[in-house]
């Protein structure tokens, strides 16, 4: 069963929440893809990230501000990239990214938006929950009360797009367990 969101939150417009998007089979079958990905520990702006990471379709350079075409997207994925296509109604090919990540113990993602080169965010859970969190952007429209916290659980799915994609930012809390997502990003 698809839910919209977890809990009765107030998202920025949009953002959604997909609960169950994926079955335990299918969860199984991914994890088993994307544990045979070579994963790199993640250097941004030359501090090493405590997660892991593989990039397939354009990667971005950091340091440079750019995107270039990298490694093609591992053919295992493909049901899961059609999957989340038929959801958001665009064809696979939209997609110009597929980013995997590992998240041990501990590890967290700090606030940030997305690089420039990118229109839609679609994240995936898988292996555990994680405690996601969105604030605006602008500091002048920030307050404790603005910042939305909320669980992302495991096989579910997340869509960012358009105003929760441009005016706010997002974070999540160090990892309980070990957790995988698999990011699909398209271009603008």
């Amino acid at each position: 069963m698809l839910t919209l969101f977890p809990i009765d939150y107030v998202y920025p417009p949009g953002f959604s929440y997909h609960g169950d998007f994926l079955t335990h089979d299918e969860e199984t079958k991914f994890l088993e893809a994307i544990r045979k990905v070579e994963l790199h520990n993640l250097i941004f702006q030359g501090f090493e990230a405590k997660r892991k990471t593989a990039s397939f379709g354009y990667d971005y350079n950091f340091d440079k501000r750019s995107i270039s075409a990298g490694k093609p997207f591992p053919p295992e994925l493909n049901p899961l990239i059609e999957k989340v296509a038929r959801l958001l109604l665009i064809k696979p090919a939209v997609f110009g990214e597929l980013l995997v990540t590992e998240y041990p113990i501990g590890s967290v993602i700090n606030w940030h938006r997305d690089a420039t080169p990118f229109d839609i965010i679609v994240g995936i859970s898988l292996n555990a929950d994680c405690i996601f969190r969105l604030r605006p952007y602008q500091k002048a429209k920030r307050s404790r009360s603005s910042v939305i916290s909320f669980p992302v659980l495991r096989r579910s799915l997340y869509v960012m797009k358009e105003e929760s994609r441009t005016d706010w930012e997002h974070s999540i809390t160090p990892a309980k367990n070990l957790r995988y997502s698999i990011t699909l990003r398209t271009l603008k």
